[in-house]
């Protein structure tokens, strides 16, 4: 499924209406993320009557998506995934097919929002998503300097706005230990240019310059952030934006939209946000990001009853209907109707220039844990880049061949 196709496929006008009735006759239970645009398919999942609707949407999802899943009956008969969740799910074999549902009740999805591998759907795609330049404008301007296109214009900025006294940490950064820090790690690799794997195999392949670069550019950007970046995700990193302690940031599109609308932030945070595209580093033209999309799976261990009044619920929930001025806001939806907003243009800058999908390989879930568990102690100054990659490397290749991708 290609991600750009994915991220460029609105456009359309807004189908009038008011919104369908939703009738279900079996138990719904989904667990998710908690941004935004995914409380709000909950939500309309949730309007529907005949039985009850329930969802857990929280931080903690990796933490408890595959658990609740495993059981038999499982206890979530849904799950909010990306392309990240997606492998793990299908490598644990917890998620069933969902042609058949598609051909009875999916008659409102578009083409590109079928996940298929291996000729089967197996996930509805409702919203792509991409980090990329927040930063305040106002504070850029006082400090006489362009938007940053590169990392390396970024640090020179947020050296300027330091050394002027206007804010003693001005770089935010979603780089809590585990996977925030793999994903930040995964975006800044790419964007050197690096390739995770040896060619046509699942052997691993970072302990090389874009490796040890990628480290060095995660750490210069770390000692203009908060002191306590190793425990700030994308929620805390929001925080310190909207309190005017942070004037550059990386920061996921699904974000961009909400970041100033909740109260309390100050007026001058709301009047200088502004977004921009994913920057380059390292003098290349590849973005350091990762295109994403966001959508639902039903759980393999429900009956046929429960697995179907799910899809009915989240079919609902992602319906052209509910695409009013407020929840357009929120996304870059794949829904039939919908039109790109102000607060879209950094996701649609990654999508249609030269960016990587994360990719959705058997053994990236084993990578990224690896890349989250052992990247700490470098950030932490604890050990050379060198010594982290090799640890990294080391880590990944015993839980490869504990699974039998490597002998």
């Amino acid at each position: 499924m290609r991600l750009k196709t994915l991220a460029l496929a609105g456009g359309m006008t807004l189908m009038a209406g008011t919104a369908m009735a939703c009738e279900i006759n079996a138990r719904v239970n989904i667990v998710g993320n908690e941004f935004p645009a995914i409380q709000t398919v909950g939500a309309g999942a949730a309007e529907c009557t005949g039985a009850e609707v329930s969802s857990n949407l929280t931080a903690d999802h990796q933490k408890i998506n595959i658990p609740g899943l495993q059981g038999n009956p499982a206890e979530f008969t849904a799950v909010i995934n990306n392309n990240s969740v997606l492998t793990s799910l299908l490598n644990e074999g917890v998620i069933r097919p969902l042609d058949d549902l598609v051909a009875k009740h999916g008659q409102s999805l578009r083409p590109n929002q079928l996940i298929t591998i291996n000729g089967e759907v197996v996930s509805v795609a409702f919203m792509a998503n991409a980090q990329h330049l927040v930063y305040r404008k106002d504070i850029l301007e006082q400090v006489g300097v362009d938007v940053p296109k590169t990392y390396e214009e970024l640090l020179a900025a947020a050296r300027l706005i330091r050394e002027q006294g206007i804010m003693e940490n001005p770089v935010g950064g979603a780089y809590m230990a585990g996977w925030n820090l793999a994903t930040e790690f995964i975006n800044m690799y790419f964007g050197f240019g690096g390739e995770l794997y040896k060619p046509g195999t699942v052997e691993l392949a970072i302990e090389n310059e874009q490796g040890v670069k990628t480290l060095e550019m995660m750490k210069a950007l770390s000692e203009y952030m908060n002191p306590d970046f190793l425990t700030h995700d994308s929620n805390a990193t929001n925080a310190e934006f909207r309190a005017g302690n942070v004037a550059l940031m990386n920061m996921w599109g699904s974000r961009a939209a909400t970041l100033t609308t909740v109260d309390g932030v100050p007026q001058e945070v709301v009047d200088g946000f502004a977004i921009d595209a994913p920057m380059t580093v390292g003098g290349g033209d590849t973005m350091a990001t990762t295109l994403w999309w966001d959508g639902f799976a039903i759980a393999r261990n429900v009956s046929d009853e429960e697995a179907e009044a799910s899809f009915i619920a989240l079919v609902h929930g992602i319906r052209p209907e509910m695409l009013s001025e407020e929840k357009r806001q929120q996304a870059v939806w794949l829904i039939e109707g919908y039109e790109p907003t102000d607060a879209a243009k950094g996701v649609f800058a990654a999508a249609g220039g030269k960016a990587v999908p994360y990719p959705s390989l058997p053994q990236q879930p084993l990578f990224h844990t690896s890349l989250g568990n052992e990247l700490a102690d470098f950030m932490q100054g604890k050990e050379s880049a060198e010594q982290a990659l090799a640890d990294i490397t080391a880590a990944y290749t015993a839980a490869a061949k504990e699974k039998g991708l490597l002998k």
